[in-house]
C-alpha cells in the first residue's frame, strides 16, 4: 500500500504591509521592534491593525511594548481602560518591572473575544471582552457599514466626511473602533476560524 500524500502546506497569511517589521514562520510571528501603542497617531493605529490581522489568522505573536510607551508610564486608569479595549489582541510578552495591566492582558486574552463576520450588506460583531456584558451587533446602516469597512485600515479622522466622523464616534462609543492621536482603526478581527464553543457564533 502506498503512503498517503502529505497534505498541502498551509500558505502563510498575508499580513498588512506597513511600519511593523516582523518575521513569520508557520504560525509564529515575531515582531522585530518594540511597539508603542500609547504613542498615538498613525504608528499606534497601524500596530493595532497589525495585531488585529494576526488575531484574525489565529497566529502566535511575540511582541514587546517599548519601555517608554506612554500607555504604561502614564496614569494607571488610562492604561487599564486601553488594555480592556485591546485585550482581544495578541498580548505582549513579559518585560521586567512591567505594570500590572500587561499581566492582566496576558491572563485574560483568548481567541474569539471580539470578532466580526461579513454578509451581503451587513456585518455582525460579537464582543465578549467583558464576559458579564457580552454583546452582539449588526451593522447594516449603509453609512455606518461603509465607515466600518473604511477604518479597517488606519484612517486620519480629518479625511473623513462629517457623516464618516459621526459614524466613527458611534463605533468608538461601542468600543468597536480605537481613535488615537487623530487616527482611527477598527478593532474586531474578521474571524477565519470558529472559536469554541461554536454555538457562540
Amino acid at each position: 500500500m502506498s503512503p498517503l500524500p502529505a497534505p498541502p502546506a498551509r500558505p502563510a497569511p498575508a499580513l498588512p504591509a506597513g511600519p511593523v517589521p516582523h518575521r513569520i514562520r508557520g504560525r509564529l510571528v515575531t515582531v522585530d521592534e518594540p511597539l508603542r501603542l500609547g504613542a498615538g497617531g498613525r504608528p499606534a493605529a497601524a500596530a493595532v491593525r497589525f495585531l488585529r490581522e494576526c488575531q484574525s489568522h489565529d497566529l502566535v505573536v511575540h511582541w514587546t511594548p517599548a519601555t517608554d510607551d506612554p500607555l504604561f508610564t502614564g496614569p494607571a486608569h488610562e492604561a487599564a481602560a486601553t488594555v480592556a479595549l485591546l485585550r482581544h489582541l495578541p498580548a505582549p510578552g513579559p518585560v521586567p518591572g512591567e505594570p500590572t495591566e500587561l499581566t492582566v492582558w496576558r491572563e485574560r486574552h483568548a481567541y474569539g473575544q471580539l470578532y466580526h463576520r461579513r454578509g451581503p450588506g451587513f456585518v455582525t460583531v460579537m464582543d465578549r471582552r467583558e464576559p458579564s456584558a457580552a454583546a452582539r451587533f449588526t451593522i447594516d446602516d449603509p453609512d455606518l457599514l461603509a465607515t466600518f469597512l473604511t477604518v479597517q485600515d488606519p484612517t486620519a479622522t480629518a479625511t473623513l466626511s462629517p457623516v464618516g466622523r459621526e459614524a466613527v464616534e458611534l463605533l468608538a462609543s461601542e468600543r468597536l473602533a480605537w481613535v488615537t492621536g487623530g487616527w482611527v482603526v477598527a478593532l474586531p478581527p474578521r474571524i477565519r476560524r470558529w472559536p469554541v464553543p461554536c454555538t457562540d457564533i
